[in-house]
């Protein structure tokens, strides 16, 4: 990296140290207004504090048998020095450290983009004890198990579950959700995000440390660091190109002067010219500067980078595998078709009365019921504003539905086999209607009352609004391939592939085969491996890029994926594949741009002996350029 970006505040001291002895200098040397005897004195305060942390670097450096770029640095401006250029010494060592300074600022600027989540998380919490008193408590202080009492228009303290209240919550700052999100008891809720309008009571899950936005922080801190495969190779780059540098800038010193016989003092000049603008800090610094203002930009936007390595992979991306529960699809069942059965006619019927009575029954057979079918029907119930019947002697047969008394009538709930036996006197029209729906990879429940069919409820996982949307988006940004991989049978595995557009289906497959498939499919492409984080740890750690999906609470995700979607958004994917090329394309426009200002310095000083000053400006000019291209990135990426 071009400066050392750990000094912040001591680093401006010293800048502007430098440049008031150098202006006094300046003064003493070339006005009468201080004595001319001052002038070198001040120079070298001024070298002292323009210098200071590109020496402490470049000594660091040479333990390790290495030169920098800080090296190059203080070479030129001692060799100014020694022919007697002191105020061009100092001018270029005052420009290095402004622009060590401003470097400093920008890449903070771009990591505190990130921190600025952590100012939306309150300080105090109101917690409220046993006996109903509240009081005021650091949020440092609240263990899982506490109930804390959030107001409308308070940001939440910790993470936890609702116990009480009803509301909606802006949870953009976490998961980059753009809408606010309603919210039950029973619900969970992130810290740092924002209660839009009822009281409700929260009861801790985790305490401050292990929050979902701590972990996120965390992680962005860790992905920072963590380097592209464009700067590591830049910054072995360095100490190799510092090397030929110093050595090419000796032989312009002695060929010349001792064998073409030219004047040391112009010779020595422009050799220190050349140190100057070959020095390669734009270049080295173009690669940071771009990705780290990338992963902010994701991690305000609920897209998380693990590390730059991973805004560049996702540049290469060709192939897409998605698991599809949870993924392409909500994750949960719900009723699609309700069809009432008239014993009477033999035939299925529009009557609205007879469809309330049908999901009525089959609701109070499932009312205590703890499977996930049942919930569908339930909430398929309040949705109609049906109230569900009173069945009594409720027994659940594992496997196979429920039965119980109603009216002293035998009413049941299930799937074909607990019908065993009398199923095969029913109409044939009942059957070939289950057999239809299941065609369509819906899971068909029958209600029978006194072995007499009432009707039939058709359950499906549905498929996530944007899902369709999003992989027409991915194909438009080139994306060849699409598949999905899935556990769940063939029949609802092609039902789903053909609503949202994809392209090849491989069904019923265990986790290990998931990972036998994108072996596969690594050996035709760049493969991006889209799962919920729990199941699909082994597939999203064995493609090229995991992306685990609304791991807003999971920790297995955090943990494997190389990128996560904090919200349960699929839209998030095309912008993920957005930021990373637009980033790729400042990092390119950065290194070329340093290259041509270092060739086109160089061409000066040798055709028309171009002035170390202007060598200088010319040369921190250009690295400030770069870090503001860099920093475009905090913007958006559409």
């Amino acid at each position: 990296m071009a400066h050392d970006h750990s000094h912040g505040p001591e680093q401006v001291w010293f800048t502007a140290i430098c440049a008031v002895t150098l202006i006094a200098g300046a003064l003493a040397e070339f006005t009468s207004i201080l004595p001319g005897s001052i002038a070198i004195p001040f120079y070298i305060v001024s070298y002292i504090s323009g210098g200071y942390h590109g020496l402490k670097d470049t000594l660091h450096h040479m333990r390790h048998g290495e030169l920098n770029i800080h090296f190059l640095m203080i070479a030129a401006a001692i060799g100014a020095a020694v022919i007697g250029q002191w105020a061009e010494g100092a001018i270029l060592l005052l420009l290095f450290s402004i622009s060590g300074s401003l470097e400093s600022f920008a890449l903070d600027k771009s990591r505190n983009a990130i921190h600025s989540i952590l100012k939306l998380r309150p300080s105090e919490a109101l917690l409220k004890s046993a006996d109903g008193s509240e009081q005021k408590v650091a949020v440092e202080d609240l263990q899982p198990g506490d109930v804390v009492i959030v107001k409308p228009g308070e940001h939440i303290p910790i993470d936890g579950l609702i116990r009480k209240g009803r509301t909606s919550i802006d949870q953009s700052a976490i998961t980059g959700e753009s809408v606010p999100v309603p919210k039950d008891p029973g619900d969970e809720v992130f810290a740092a995000t924002l209660n839009e309008n009822g009281v409700i009571e929260i009861e801790a899950t985790r305490t401050v440390q292990d929050t979902t936005l701590a972990k996120i922080i965390s992680l962005v801190e860790s992905a920072q660091k963590n380097r592209a495969k464009t700067q590591r190779f830049l910054d072995s780059f360095e100490p190799k190109y510092a090397w030929v540098v110093v050595i090419a800038v000796i032989f312009l010193i002695f060929i010349p002067w001792l064998i073409l016989g030219h004047e040391l003092d112009s010779t020595f000049y422009r050799a220190m010219t050349v140190l100057v603008v070959a020095s390669p800090c734009a270049l080295i610094i173009s690669t940071p500067a771009s990705i780290i203002s990338a992963i902010a930009n994701g991690a305000k936007n609920g897209v998380l980078f693990k590390g730059g390595v991973y805004v560049e992979q996702s540049v290469e991306i060709d192939t897409i595998a998605f698991d599809k529960t949870g993924t392409l699809t909500i994750g949960r069942p719900e009723v699609t078709d309700l069809l009432a059965f008239d014993d009477r006619s033999k035939q299925f019927t529009e009557n609205q009365q007879q469809i309330e009575n049908l999901i009525a029954l089959a609701a109070g057979c499932e009312q205590h019921s703890e499977h996930h079918l049942a919930e569908a029907v339930l909430h398929k119930a309040t949705a109609m504003s049906v109230s569900p019947v009173a069945v009594e002697d409720v027994q659940a047969v594992p496997g196979r539905g429920v039965h119980g008394k109603f009216h002293n009538q035998r009413v049941a709930v299930g799937n074909l086999k607990l019908f065993e036996g009398e199923s095969e006197k029913w109409p044939a029209l009942i059957h070939e209607k289950a057999k239809e729906l299941k065609g369509e990879g819906k899971t068909v429940v029958f209600a029978v009352k006194q072995s007499v069919p009432v009707g039939l409820i058709a359950l499906a996982d549905q498929v996530r609004p944007a899902a369709l949307e999003t992989l027409r988006a991915l194909k438009k940004l080139g994306i060849k391939k699409m598949v999905m991989l899935t556990g769940d049978n063939e029949g609802v595995a092609r039902s789903v592939a053909a609503q949202v557009g994809i392209d090849e289906v491989y069904a019923g497959l265990l986790p290990e085969e998931k990972v036998e498939v994108l072996e596969k499919l690594k050996k035709e492409g760049t493969v991006a491996m889209v799962g919920d984080g729990v199941n699909d740890a082994p597939a999203l750690a064995i493609s090229h890029l995991g992306i685990a999906m609304g791991a807003a609470g999971t920790d297995v995700a955090l943990e494997t994926a190389d990128v996560v979607l904090m919200g349960d958004d699929l839209s998030k994917l095309p912008y993920l594949l957005k930021l990373s090329r637009k980033a790729k394309t400042v990092v390119w426009q950065n290194i070329v741009f340093s290259l041509a200002v270092i060739v086109t310095l160089l061409i000066g000083v040798f055709l028309v002996d171009l002035p170390l000053t202007l060598g200088v400006i010319a040369h921190e000019g250009s690295t400030l350029l770069v870090v503001m291209n860099g920093l475009r990135l905090l913007g958006s990426a559409n």
